[in-house]
């Protein structure tokens, strides 16, 4: 069993009457008014430091992502941060979830910036190709929904060519046409990087992804309990296509706060919850899915958006707010003593039947202090308990970087 520490660098000073004031936190707060650079300054510092860290206690990898013009993920670039992690780690993978690769005009820009990546790093990159929210596609970048994934796999296919083909090349799709192909630095490890597809439910790309022997990552704040429906018909795919189930073709992201005693969990990160619910993920409805973003077939299989139901809509649909015991009872955190935590990640991932789990452990504003705190305890009482899950299972979507001999970075040269 592989553990990932997820990041979303959410923006952790929005103001009290945030959701009363501001229709969404995404696409159209106004940054002149609620976006401090100097702490921005701080935040960002204080993320890549919780990322090393991660990385230093013993996780499998640590995880960067794509998102724009909102404060719930303050990643335009996630390669920027890749870099940076890349020369002050030493083991984790770097895992890049991802690139929305249909916005790249061309594509092969980021067949260049993540074998750059691969080779800094000495083989330890993840290549995520998400097709990315309908927030930040169709929203922030413009791009039409009824050709997204139509330019989505174009570009998968142009970059995959460019990392794989001996001999420069002309590729003439329809959404990019190059003369030249011929991709320097070529990628570390070979033929390419593990590509992992994250997901937020669309039925198509279960089939497609298997295909390909890529992994299936289902990236959900809806929590476990709903991610069942989904991780299942992937399964259920692989099973109509005669492929074994092996549980390192998925993936979950799941909400974790762990703490000395239950109560103490409470005590300790409700607040932080609410702000991440409340704040982080108020996305105006008419954001949340552009008409034609989502096909028919996943909408006819009644498959919901990978995005939990904000407080506004839970207060709108009860006439009340969702407390931390709802929290826990409906799946959407995993918290408590580690023991407890322990015991429900264990469901989790028998559940889901998932090799890797990414677990998102700083939430909202939750400082430094907090977020280490959690990240000990995880590391030290819970993963340790869990690692030997799937013992009859081989990891083929995991980086095969260089021997540890053959590290260059600062951090592998430090003893």
């Amino acid at each position: 069993m592989r553990f990932y520490w997820f990041h979303l660098m959410p923006y952790q000073e929005l103001p009290p009457d945030f959701t009363q004031t501001y229709p969404s936190v995404w696409v159209t707060p106004p940054a002149s008014k609620l976006y401090d650079p100097v702490a921005g300054h701080r935040m960002y510092n204080e993320y890549l430091d919780e990322l090393e860290h991660a990385s230093e206690v013993g996780f499998d990898g640590i995880c960067v992502n794509e998102h724009h013009q909102n404060a719930y993920g303050m990643m335009p670039s996630p390669n920027l941060m890749a870099a940076a992690l890349a020369r002050n780690t030493k083991k984790s993978a770097l895992v890049v979830l991802g690139n929305s690769i249909a916005l790249y005009n061309p594509p092969i820009r980021v067949a260049e910036e993540m074998a750059m990546l691969d080779v800094i790093s000495g083989g330890r990159l993840v290549a995520g190709f998400p097709v990315g929210s309908s927030m930040d596609t169709n929203y922030c970048y413009g791009a039409a929904p009824a050709t997204l994934r139509e330019k989505y796999q174009e570009a998968h296919d142009l970059i995959i060519r460019a990392w794989t083909e001996p001999e420069p090349f002309a590729f003439n799709g329809k959404y990019t046409q190059l003369r030249y192909v011929n991709v320097w630095p070529r990628t570390l490890q070979k033929p390419h990087p593990p590509v992992w597809v994250p997901g937020g439910g669309s039925i198509e790309t279960w089939a497609w992804v298997a295909e390909r022997n890529y992994l299936y990552s289902y990236l959900s704040f809806s929590g476990y309990k709903r991610g069942e429906q989904v991780m299942q018909g992937y399964w259920k795919t692989l099973d109509e296509m005669g492929m074994k189930r092996n549980p390192y073709r998925g993936g979950f992201l799941q909400l974790i706060c762990v703490a000395p005693t239950d109560a103490d969990a409470e005590r300790i990160y409700s607040r932080h919850v609410d702000y991440f619910y409340d704040k982080c993920l108020h996305i105006a409805p008419g954001f949340a899915e552009a008409p034609g973003y989502r096909t028919i077939k996943t909408i006819e299989a009644g498959l919901t958006s990978q995005f939990a139901p904000t407080q506004r809509q839970q207060r709108q649909q009860t006439g009340k707010r969702m407390t931390w015991k709802d929290y826990i009872e409906q799946g959407f955190i995993v918290a408590g003593s580690p023991a407890t935590v322990r015991e429900q990640l264990k469901d989790v991932i028998t559940r889901l039947h998932v090799g890797h789990l990414m677990c998102l452990m700083h939430l909202g504003d939750m400082p430094r202090e907090t977020t280490i705190m959690n990240t000990d305890l995880f590391a030290r009482e819970v993963m340790p308990h869990l690692r030997d899950l799937w013992p009859e299972w081989r990891d083929e979507w995991y980086p095969k970087p260089l021997a540890e001999a053959q590290m260059k970075t600062p951090a592998a040269r430090a003893r």
